[in-house]
């Protein structure tokens, strides 16, 4: 379960995915207000391992149903409760059908193998309550799309069946009069009562006091359930699309609202009518809308249009300038980026086809085709850039999203490279990861929790994370050309890709100093490793680059002050390569800093050899983060199941190539320009390649 907006992943979750780690990265975490939060405060922070017995899951997938999926672990999450009277709060056939269904949110591993199921925040067995409750809407909703999905695959019976009940849980949750009807209560305990307020303390406060991510996937449960059911249940269905127009309601009272309204972030126009001011958020809320809209529901029209754009309006940058085509999550920052939630190129491409808008693809096409390859060659699904990858751990719900966008725009763009890509975003589960270990198993339907940034694997498998692999699995299971990749790119053989050089690591002279960041969280973004080098002027940095495969491209990220500032010129031996500016920023606005930590590119590629690169300042003071350094082609290699897989990313605006020696001797190579488009195909008949990537595109190597 993740619900704070648009920064980094919560502390509960974030605590619980580097539970097993060996070591954690120091992370401050943002609330909803924007004001700095603590950290977890161990791997046990938010909640206490007390619970139901331990079971292990014993169902398997149905016999007619791909390999893949298996619904066994989710089955084990799900349970029900007859929760007792609450004002405000009914669902469908109540009093007929007084349980209801929900989901745990978390499942700790045991020694033997099994799991346990764990609600969130301290345990009082004296009242069997915890400090938030055992069951949240936010799962309970993704639960029920999962079910919804493989019940109109399959027919499957029991998946019809889990889907309505966790459907009318959904629904007891949200809020059905009042001044905020529409809105959703988060949490709720075992015995079916409600938690407003939760411990920790939550926002909004209490939970259905404003729009939330809870409130966005329930936009997104209801509206897939409508359109699945609608033939199949239509009373119960009418009564999702009810519920449904209540949360739109919502929506359109707390948010649609300021439709067409922007405001200042460090001098970048953001829109400010986002689910709690969320891309991510957004996303979600649209997938259902769209899904609402495809099935007849012409009145969810509007609401759909104005998220979509809202979402659209946040892409930003091209090949070598950041974020690099990516799709931002916050409006409220321009130097941050989580793979966490990050559906936002998927929304895009469903609202697209759904409305008959190609306006709306442009960003999505540019995050799936630009941004995504230099993800992957990088570091993978990491929860976040910010814009260095400060924090290296990734969970299922950021792989997930990088797979389901991929697919969706490669569809709806008609650009098919794309389903490579996705295959490749999808081996994530299947050992191509820092930790080079399975994080799904399909014989039980197990999705670990996460890997933490040094490889270690927390072996609990919560809703979350169950949920997110098994969307996965079902779309790979839909899509036999993606899983054949995905199964075939399960070892990593190589990633060269973006790196990260702290400013700190490098030699000062002159007056250069390094200095721990205090607070290392700015607001918006962080300082990578914690600190930064004051540069002052006549002052000199040195670092030395070691000898790589690649020319590189370097970028100085800084921190861009409004107002005059110092500017750094940045040499190798063999002469300059470029300046960066530490002024020149635009007005703070709602950003809650003055400045913003910016990569500013150095317009001349630095040479393969081994170098010293030196920074020269003038005219002033500035604080320097990091260097990025990225080969010009970028490179993922990985193989299994008898092939080879290359993704290569082109970060330069010209064609660039880049030569891979891979073990089987027929290879054959599709390039792809930044629009995802074909541009060229070739086979070869040694394992020698040389491969030209378009400029900002990508190509696939497969042997």
């Amino acid at each position: 379960m993740t619900h704070l907006p648009s920064v980094l992943l919560p502390a509960r979750s974030r605590a619980r995915l580097l539970a097993v780690a060996a070591t954690t990265v120091a992370a401050v975490l943002l609330t909803t207000t924007g004001a700095a939060a603590a950290p977890a405060a161990g791997p046990a922070a938010g909640r206490l391992a007390a619970a139901p017995a331990a079971v292990t899951p014993t169902r398997t997938a149905p016999a007619t149903s791909a390999p893949l999926t298996n619904l066994a672990h989710l089955d084990f999450l799900t349970d029900t409760v007859v929760p007792p009277s609450q004002a405000g709060h009914t669902t469908y056939r109540l009093a007929e059908e007084p349980a209801v269904g929900v989901l745990w949110v978390y499942a700790d591993h045991q020694a033997d193998g099994s799991y346990r199921r764990v609600g969130g925040g301290a345990f009082d067995a004296a009242t069997n309550t915890y400090g938030q409750g055992a069951f949240d809407a936010d799962d309970i909703a993704r639960a029920a799309v999962v079910y919804l999905r493989h019940w109109t695959r399959y027919r499957d019976a029991h998946s019809l069946q889990q889907a309505r009940g966790l459907l009318r849980g959904l629904t007891y949750l949200q809020t059905a009069t009042g001044p905020h009807a529409g809105d959703v209560v988060l949490w709720m305990q075992p015995d079916g009562t409600l938690t407003p307020s939760a411990t920790p303390k939550e926002l909004p406060d209490p939970s259905d006091s404003g729009p939330s991510f809870w409130l966005a996937r329930t936009v997104w449960a209801l509206g897939e359930g409508y359109a699945a059911l609608r033939q199949a249940d239509p009373a119960f269905a009418a009564f999702l699309r009810t519920r449904l127009d209540l949360a739109i309601t919502a929506l359109d009272r707390d948010v649609l609202t300021r439709y067409g309204q922007y405001r200042v972030v460090d001098g970048t126009r953001m829109p400010a009518w986002l689910v709690v001011d969320g891309a991510d958020a957004s996303s979600e809320a649209v997938l259902g809308l769209a899904a609402a809209v495809r099935a007849g529901h012409r009145s969810a029209r509007p609401a759909l249009s104005k998220l979509a754009d809202g979402i659209a309006a946040m892409g930003r940058g091209t090949a070598d300038t950041w974020p690099y085509g990516a799709i931002l999550p916050s409006a409220t920052s321009q130097t941050l980026w989580h793979a966490w939630g990050a559906q936002m190129p998927a929304a895009l491409a469903e609202a697209a086809t759904v409305l008959d808008r190609p306006d709306l693809l442009p960003p999505a096409v540019a995050d799936a085709a630009t941004f995504t390859p230099r993800l992957l060659t990088a570091t993978g699904p990491d929860n976040g850039w910010m814009p260095t990858p400060v924090d290296g751990s990734q969970i299922a719900y950021g792989a997930d999203a990088r797979v389901q966008s991929l697919l969706a725009v490669g569809d709806a763009a008609h650009a098919p490279g794309l389903r490579r890509v996705a295959g490749l975003a999808a081996a994530w589960f299947f050992g191509l990861n820092r930790a080079g270990t399975p994080m799904y198993d399909p014989a039980t339907g197990v999705t670990h929790d996460g890997i933490s940034p040094t490889g270690d694997v927390n072996l609990n498998s919560g809703a979350e994370s169950t949920i997110h692999g098994l969307l996965t699995m079902q779309a790979l299971d839909a899509a036999p050309d993606v899983a054949a990749t995905a199964r075939a790119a399960t070892r990593l053989v190589l990633r060269d890709g973006q790196r990260t050089v702290e400013a700190e690591s490098g030699t000062p002279s002159g007056g250069a100093t390094a200095a721990p960041a205090d607070p290392v969280w700015t607001g918006e973004s962080q300082w990578g490793g914690g600190a930064f080098v004051l540069v002052t002027p006549g002052s000199t940095v040195t670092w030395s680059l070691p000898a790589a495969e690649q020319p590189r491209l370097v970028q100085a990220v800084v921190d861009v002050l409004p107002g005059p500032g110092a500017v750094s010129t940045f040499s190798v031996p063999a002469g300059r390569i470029g300046t960066v500016g530490y002024g020149g920023g635009g007005a703070q606005g709602v950003s809650p800093a003055p400045g913003a930590l910016l990569p500013g590119a150095l317009r001349r590629a630095v040479g393969p050899s081994a170098q010293d690169l030196t920074a020269i300042t003038t005219r002033g003071t500035g604080r320097l983060d990091a260097l990025l350094v990225t080969p010009v082609v970028s490179a993922l290699v990985a193989d299994g199941d008898g092939h080879s897989v290359a993704l290569l990313a082109n970060g330069s605006d010209r064609t660039a190539t880049r030569t891979l020696t891979l073990p089987r001797a027929r290879t054959v190579v599709q390039a792809y320009d930044r629009h995802g488009r074909l541009s060229a195909v070739s086979t070869t008949a040694g394992g020698m390649v040389r491969v030209a990537v378009p400029a900002g595109g990508f190509a696939i190597v497969w042997q």
